[in-house]
């Protein structure tokens, strides 16, 4: 076990790592830029999304991918200023979505969101904030019969893990009705999925944890990693910190600190959009609903309401696409929802590698340099159990999930 590490990123796959490590004896410090939290980690949509097994590198996305872009109405952007950008990486989705691929990473995404859920509650229980964990499940609607029937043959055919639906009875579906304008074709309701209630709240709560067990924060921008008769980590300030290790889990930052170490990931910023408001007429125990058609998801949260979508291939500094923001609007308005105005704008960056599975391991010629990034769309969903597979994997132990899947190593 090393005496110290260095996690650089304190998003919730950074924060639940360094949690772990401090647990275990580790004396950790947690390196990563002030100011305020606009990261994927807390724009989200606060859904813990255990259905999610089948990663979207696959044979289905290839076929569905026209008309799903954003130009014929749906969610996938792709910028032409940043095609040099998602190009490369496109080629590298469709090589990833083969039969054989697609079945594998199903496999390994099986096993790490099996325990999803049950390490949330772990982390949150040590924290003494349970009630943050919400496991009233997620809703799936539909605006016309012909989405409605498509898209129950989809969920009927799709492996949903540990989740479990069944079609919404028709005195709730009248309830989900009151919520809109738009007459609802039909409805399924996930059984087994859960939903954060407060974002800003849980960041509080897991720096806070991190903090009252011995952990150390230091607000600077990591700028190199070399693991070397220990890990040392250089700061933005030109200073240098040394520990026994240290773990890359700086999200969509993570592959600029690697590629010096020999390793070229090919990491995209999959940027997502969202709009928020103070409105307080949605009620306060609606689960996320998923509003299909519209590939848009509304989330209550303890502060407000939040409507989320889009996934958008670019660079994370380019500027945003206020169309998206527009977009969000306008399915807000179609839909009728109590969704007041002036509505806060967000963008941020998911990082995602082409096979949808996330980066989880240790480097083989430099093992004092750990990474856990690339979580795509399930980082907060695999944010604890990461960071106790990781805390497990630099102490020694068998890990509670096999990581060999996540290993660096298949992209070289």
């Amino acid at each position: 076990m090393p005496a110290s590490a260095i996690v650089i990123g304190n998003g919730v796959v950074g924060l639940a790592s360094a949690i772990a490590l401090q647990r275990r004896g580790v004396a950790t410090t947690l390196v990563a830029p002030g100011g305020p939290w606009r990261g994927a980690s807390w724009g989200n949509a606060g859904h813990i999304a255990v259905e999610q097994v089948e990663p979207l590198a696959s044979p289905a996305t290839l076929r569905s991918f026209p008309r799903r872009l954003f130009l014929s109405g749906g969610p996938v952007g792709l910028p032409p200023r940043a095609m040099v950008t998602w190009l490369p990486f496109a080629l590298r989705l469709a090589r990833a979505s083969t039969p054989a691929r697609f079945a594998h990473g199903k496999a390994a995404l099986s096993a790490i969101l099996a325990d999803a859920l049950p390490a949330w509650r772990r982390l949150l229980a040590d924290a003494g904030t349970p009630a943050l964990l919400r496991e009233d499940g997620h809703v799936v609607v539909w605006e016309s019969a012909a989405s409605a029937a498509a898209g129950l043959a989809h969920w009927q055919a799709a492996d949903t893990g540990t989740a479990r639906f069944d079609s919404v009875p028709p005195n709730e579906l009248a309830e989900l009705q009151r919520l809109t304008r738009v007459p609802l074709a039909g409805a399924i309701r996930f059984a087994g999925s859960g939903q954060i209630a407060d974002p800003a709240a849980l960041g509080e709560t897991l720096h806070a944890r991190f903090r009252a067990l011995g952990g150390r924060e230091r607000r600077a921008r990591a700028v190199g990693v070399a693991g070397t008769a220990g890990a040392n980590v250089t700061l933005d300030d030109g200073t240098t910190l040394t520990a026994s290790l240290a773990l890359v889990a700086a999200g969509a930052a993570s592959a600029p600190l690697l590629k010096p170490l020999g390793y070229k990931v090919p990491l995209i910023a999959e940027r997502g959009y969202h709009i928020e408001s103070t409105a307080t007429g949605w009620p306060v125990d609606m689960p996320p609903v998923v509003f299909e058609d519209r590939s848009m998801i509304v989330t209550r949260f303890a502060h407000g309401l939040r409507a989320a979508s889009f996934v958008e291939f670019a660079r994370a500094e380019d500027p945003p696409d206020p169309r998206k923001w527009a977009r969000l609007r306008a399915h807000v308005a179609a839909l009728g929802l109590d969704f007041g105005e002036p509505a806060s704008e967000w963008i941020g960056a998911r990082p995602t590698l082409p096979d949808y599975l996330p980066a989880i391991g240790r480097l083989p010629e430099q093992p004092t340099v750990a990474y856990a990034f690339g979580h795509q769309h399930l980082g907060l969903t695999l944010a604890a159990v990461t960071g106790e597979a990781v805390a497990a994997l630099i102490d020694g132990e068998p890990a509670p999930i096999d990581l060999a899947p996540f290993d660096l190593g298949r992209f070289t």
